[in-house]
C-alpha cells in the first residue's frame, strides 16, 4: 500500500465527482477516518496533504492527541458517544459528528459552558431506520435541531449520517438524497439569520463518489486510504 497514492487517488476521484455535479470540489472536504491507525500513519496522511483526521473512539483520540499525532491537521470526532465521555471530547475535537440525542447533546452543551467554550455539532441521522446503529429519527430531527440551535455553548453546523452498507453502485443515494432534504429543510425553518448550518457529513470509501453526487460536504474515508484496518489478532487457539 502507498499511502500518498491512495490520498492522490481519493483526492481525484473526489474532486471528478464534484464537478461532475457542478459544484466546485473546494467545497468538499476530505476528512481520513483513522480508526485503529498508529501515531506513525497519521503523521504519514497528514505529511501527504490530510487536513482532517477522524476519530471514532475516545480512548484513540487522547492517546493520539497526547502523541501529537494530529499536529498539522483538524480532528473531528465520528464515532458513537457515551455522556460519560464527553470531557474528554469537547473542547478537543474541533467537530463532533455524532450527536444524536438530547441527553448527549445537553451534556456536550454542560461540558462546554465548563470550559467557556462553544462546540461545533452534528447531528446524526439514523436515515435507514437501522435497529443497530445510532443516530437520531428523521421524525424527532426538527425537534432536536430546534434544541441545538437553542443551546448557548453548542454551534450546529449540520447534519451526519451512516447509510447501509450497499452491495450495488448507487444503492444509497436514496439516502443522500434525503440527508440532503433533511438539512435543507432545517435551514428553512431557523428563525435567526446567523447560524451557519451547511455541512452534510455522509459517504465513505464504497460510496463517498455518490455522497458527493447528492451534496455532501465532508465525506468520511477510511479504507481507500489506509487499506484494510489493522484489527488486533485475537487470542491464539
Amino acid at each position: 500500500m502507498d499511502l500518498t497514492q491512495n490520498i492522490q487517488a481519493v483526492q481525484q476521484k473526489l474532486a471528478a465527482a464534484a464537478k461532475a455535479a457542478g459544484r466546485d470540489p473546494a467545497g468538499v472536504t476530505l476528512c481520513a477516518a483513522t480508526k485503529t491507525q498508529s501515531d506513525a500513519a497519521i503523521r504519514a496522511a497528514i505529511a501527504a496533504g490530510i487536513r482532517v483526521c477522524g476519530e471514532n473512539r475516545v480512548q484513540e483520540l487522547t492517546a493520539h492527541l497526547e502523541a501529537d499525532a494530529y499536529a498539522g491537521a483538524e480532528v473531528h470526532f465520528i464515532g458513537h458517544l457515551q455522556t460519560n465521555k464527553v470531557r474528554y471530547v469537547v473542547g478537543r475535537a474541533a467537530l463532533i459528528h455524532s450527536v444524536d440525542s438530547e441527553r448527549l447533546l445537553r451534556a456536550i452543551d454542560s461540558q462546554a459552558d465548563k470550559l467557556g467554550i462553544v462546540q461545533d455539532i452534528l447531528l446524526e441521522v439514523n436515515v435507514a431506520r437501522e435497529e443497530s446503529k445510532g443516530g437520531v429519527t428523521p421524525e424527532a430531527l426538527p425537534a432536536l435541531a430546534e434544541l441545538a440551535l437553542s443551546c448557548p455553548h453548542v454551534r450546529l453546523r449540520g447534519l451526519m449520517a451512516i447509510p447501509p452498507v450497499s452491495t450495488v453502485s448507487g444503492g444509497n443515494r436514496k439516502y443522500f438524497a434525503q440527508m440532503r432534504h433533511f438539512l435543507v429543510d432545517i435551514i428553512g425553518k431557523m428563525s435567526d439569520n446567523y447560524s451557519v448550518v451547511d455541512c452534510l457529513s455522509m459517504g465513505m470509501s464504497g460510496d463517498y463518489e455518490d455522497a458527493i453526487a447528492e451534496g455532501a460536504t465532508l465525506v468520511r474515508v477510511g479504507t481507500a486510504l489506509f487499506g484494510p484496518r489493522p484489527y488486533p489478532a485475537g487470542p491464539a487457539r
